[in-house]
Parts: C-alpha cells; structure tokens; sequence
C-alpha cells in the first residue's frame, strides 16, 4: 500500500558511463549521488536499472562482488542495503518490511504495537510483527533481525478508525485495541504477557 519511491529508477541517462568505466565504479557513483537518509534500501530490480544491459546473471555477479567489497550490504533476499547513506539506525526492520510489501496492505500490530506502547514485555529483539493482506512468511534479515507477516484479510477501509501512519517507520500502525484483536483472531502464545491494567 505505501510504495517506496526509489530514486535509482532515474539513473539510465548515466548508462553511457559504462563505455568508460567498470560496472562496478558506476554502481558506487550511482548510489553516492541518489541514496539518501529516505533511499538506503534496494531492490535487486532498483539497483538492475543502473545497469540495465547487463545480463541478469551478470548483474548477480556483479552484486555478490559489492556485498563482499562492503559497498552493500545484503539484508535478505532480493534487498540490499547502502552503507553509504546517512540513514537513521534502528529502523531498517520496519523500512525493509515497508519495501519487501510495498504492493500489499501492512500494518505493525500484535506484539510491537503493544510493546511500542507499552502494555506488553519481554518481546523477543530485533523481531517485529506485522499484520499484512500478503501471505504469512516470517523474513530472516540476518543481523538486523526478523520479520513476521501474519495474513488478514482486513481491508484499510474497515480500520481507519484503528490504524495511523507512521511517516518514521513508513508504516501503518495499528492501536492497542486493534493490536489485542489481532493477537486474539491469530491466537497469539504470548497473550499472557499482557500488562491489562496499562490496556485499562
């Protein structure tokens, strides 16, 4: 539902660099002069379009050498993330699930939203839970953490009484209460973590 504008979809008027330079030099000054504090996350298909003649497998070769030369980073399969960039810490589990499913409706619910407005504890690190109209899958983003989509088929529609943007995360985020139906609807293990007297 919130789509992650890439800026690198504006690089191929720079292609013709590559008649003088190694790929490898034109993806660094690609992602130097586009990546922001808003751009440091990418998709394989966002960082092709810098070289979009390059082969597929060409391409992924081309990927393994930045990630092992430090260029990139590579946060889980498909996404990458730019050093480079001065870019909040702390956030990159949210900014990657908002990427990952920018085509489907996602909320941040169960076990964060409640954590986050501190009505549960003891909430396992670096694990975020989202509530999303794509199927269940938990993403293993190695060092940054994990993250866990639970299927709804709510519609934003039928919540908008519930849910707000959060313009940091780049993601919806659902209230307390919604947060506790959903850990209901979902038959969530942790329910006996809930501190009812901060829901109250």
């Amino acid at each position: 539902m919130i789509m992650v504008y890439s800026k690198l979809q504006k690089t191929q008027p720079y292609v013709n660099l590559n008649n003088i330079m190694q790929p490898i030099k034109i993806l660094t000054q690609t992602l130097a002069r586009f990546a922001d504090d808003e751009h440091y996350l990418f998709s394989f298909a966002d960082l092709k379009a810098a070289l979009p003649d390059h082969s597929r497998s060409a391409f992924k070769a081309l990927m393994f050498r930045a990630v092992k030369d430090g260029l990139l980073k590579r946060v889980c399969r498909g996404l990458y993330l730019y050093p480079g960039a001065n870019y909040a810490g702390g956030l990159e589990l949210f900014h990657a699930a908002a990427k990952l499913r920018a085509g489907a409706f996602n909320y941040i619910s169960l076990e964060t939203a409640l954590s986050d407005a501190g009505v549960i504890s003891q909430i396992p690190i670096n694990w975020i839970t989202l509530m999303s109209s794509g199927r269940s899958n938990i993403v293993d983003c190695h060092e940054y953490g994990h993250i866990e989509f639970i299927h709804t088929k709510k519609r934003p529609t039928n919540l908008s009484q519930d849910i707000s943007y959060d313009p940091i995360s780049h993601l919806w985020r659902a209230s307390v209460d919604l947060a506790i139906r959903d850990m209901r609807s979902t038959k969530r293990s942790t329910m006996d973590l809930i501190d009812w007297s901060e829901v109250k």
